[in-house]
């Protein structure tokens, strides 16, 4: 039976800039913990703390780009790409464009704090 998401929830997100989390399906909003999808909106020189989460995350950016920092180097996404990142990769986003970006982030299992491992030094 189809279920509508009438609106997301506001989550708190990490970082220098206060970035927006609209959560659609996940822990919080839907009660799901096998995937979380998410609208971000962040700022212009957001940075978030580096991380070694325990999900998948895929995320597809429609506006601006958003900078994808792994252990490999530094990946920058544009408006119209996508990027995956595996769980147990390091990894620290950010959003360097005076624009900031927004983009759409799929965790599998779901996002929770409890399994992204944020670096403390970060």
């Amino acid at each position: 039976m189809p279920r509508l998401i009438e609106q997301p929830v506001i989550v708190k997100a990490a970082g220098n800039k206060p970035k927006q989390i609209e959560e659609f399906v996940g822990r919080v909003n839907s009660g799901d913990e096998s995937i979380s999808i998410a609208r971000m909106v962040s700022p212009g020189g957001w940075v978030e703390p580096a991380q070694t989460p325990d999900f998948r995350e895929m995320s597809v950016v429609l506006k601006g780009t958003l900078q994808v920092e792994t252990r490999e180097g530094i990946c920058e996404v544009k408006a119209g790409q996508a990027i995956v990142l595996e769980p147990g990769e390091w990894v620290r986003y950010s959003t360097p464009d005076p624009d900031g970006a927004e983009y759409i982030a799929v965790c599998t299992p779901a996002f929770s704090p409890e399994t992204v491992h944020r670096d403390e030094e970060s």
